[in-house]
């Protein structure tokens, strides 16, 4: 069985106001997934998961699958455009990380069937077991329950001081 591969890499999350901020992200492939499936680990504790061809395929030319959106910008940036029920998250990336990360990821992968049958994986967006609630995008919850309110502060909201 081949190791998971994983790197910590710095992404700047884009926002609304004149600032945009940095965020460390775990990039994430297990060779032994059929679907290799790349994922995103946001600081947060949200998983984005979704097809290693698609973050290939943005690399040169813009590219939406589902709930995300990836493209060049200029030749040293790659945007990561991600929808959910949150709403709009933006990154942008140091192309160069991801040409390394992919790059680790074709090592480990074996090799594809002959008749190419496998379908591109739809994204899905999840909260890792260490943060608490587990919830596949789309998915609502259980009348009655909701995921963690109040674990992620508002866009722009303040800190409580006391």
């Amino acid at each position: 069985m081949s190791p998971v591969i994983e790197e910590h890499a710095r992404a700047r999350l884009i926002t609304d106001g004149p600032l945009t901020r940095p965020v460390p992200v775990d990039l994430r492939y297990d060779p032994a997934d059929e679907r290799r499936t790349v994922h995103i680990g946001l600081p947060d504790g949200t998983d984005w998961a979704f097809g290693r061809d698609l973050l290939e395929r943005g690399l040169r030319t813009p590219i939406e699958r589902g709930a995300v959106r990836v493209w060049p910008c200029g030749r040293t940036q790659l945007i990561v455009e991600l929808h959910s029920t949150d709403g709009v998250e933006v990154f942008q990336f140091e192309i160069r990380t991801l040409i390394r990360f992919l790059a680790r990821t074709r090592t480990q992968t074996p090799a594809a069937p002959p008749d190419g049958s496998r379908e591109p994986q739809p994204p899905s967006r999840t909260t890792r077991p260490d943060q608490g609630v587990t919830q596949e995008r789309g998915a609502s919850p259980e009348k009655g329950t909701h995921p963690e309110k109040g674990a992620r502060p508002e866009r722009g909201a303040q800190p409580a001081r006391g």
